[in-house]
């Protein structure tokens, strides 16, 4: 019983956030976040989620709800608020002029928001692969100006990857152009772990080819966690603290074996929680 009790209490302390797209098909609307958050997010907390990463920001509000309001939902539920998906892209004449002020006053109210909010990071997610360096030099320029906006408000930016940020733009790697072309100070980069993979590319390496660089990593697999094989987690997690300087860890399922939400969401987190590499 003692050794149960003991092992229940460092479980406790393990920290991991849940990306709410995971659970789309539940609240993923205004409409069914409202009917079903409640419930939802308690399940969430309940299996071991410690915290959310929002992916319904739009004119103020997540999913339809204030800064606020949404701020107590996950509270009320035992989880923290720590980070927030959202964008705006550059359209055809800013990434021809290379004048984004227009956008750049966009993340104004965004960022406003996302601090009433409790957030500590604001992270896009996605963006085209360029035609030209030119164009991808531009969103880098853009990007360092949102990260001086979010370090103002006390809040840190950064990008997350998909696997066509792999891919080469007139002889370059996209992710290292963006590496090397945006401000540490300013950006910090959001592995997806296994969008790297299927994007051929190693998150370990990159891990040292850009020490300190990858301050939050999205766990992340075909389906449940560790339910592909494809994913050398032990590696990943014996590089993420001091080479990539990963802080925070955020569990996303895009699909379920079994179609069930509240299956796969607790079979990623048993696998996590239960893991030696994971502190």
């Amino acid at each position: 019983m003692l050794t149960a009790l003991l092992s229940f209490a460092c479980t406790e302390k393990k920290e991991v956030a849940v990306q709410l797209y995971s659970v789309r098909n539940v609240i993923g609307t205004n409409e069914k976040y409202a009917e079903n958050h409640e419930t939802v997010l308690k399940g969430l907390a309940e299996m071991g989620y410690t915290a959310v990463e929002a992916a319904n920001y739009n004119n103020g509000k997540f999913y339809g709800r204030t800064p606020e309001q949404f701020r107590n939902d996950v509270e009320s539920a035992g989880l923290k608020v720590l980070s927030s998906h959202c964008n705006r892209s550059l359209s055809a004449e800013e990434c021809a002029s290379g004048d984004f002020s227009a956008s750049l006053e966009w993340w104004d109210e965004c960022i406003a928001a996302h601090k009433a909010a409790g957030m500590s990071y604001v992270v896009v997610p996605w963006m085209n692969v360029p035609e030209t360096l030119a164009e991808l030099k531009t969103y880098c320029d853009y990007f360092n100006a949102i990260g001086r906006k979010c370090n103002a408000a006390g809040l840190s930016f950064g990008y997350h990857n998909h696997s066509h940020e792999y891919a080469k733009v007139e002889g370059e790697v996209m992710l290292d152009y963006m590496l090397n072309n945006t401000d540490p100070e300013y950006v910090f980069f959001q592995m997806d772990v296994y969008w790297s993979v299927i994007g051929k590319a190693s998150p370990v390496e990159y891990f040292k080819k850009y020490p300190g660089r990858f301050t939050m990593l999205h766990i992340k697999d075909h389906k449940e966690i560790g339910q592909s094989g494809m994913v050398g987690f032990d590696a990943i997690f014996a590089n993420a603290y001091d080479i990539a300087g990963a802080k925070d860890f955020v569990v996303e399922v895009e699909a379920f074996t079994n179609g069930d939400w509240k299956e796969s969401m607790k079979q990623s987190v048993d696998y996590l929680l239960s893991a030696e590499f994971y502190k």
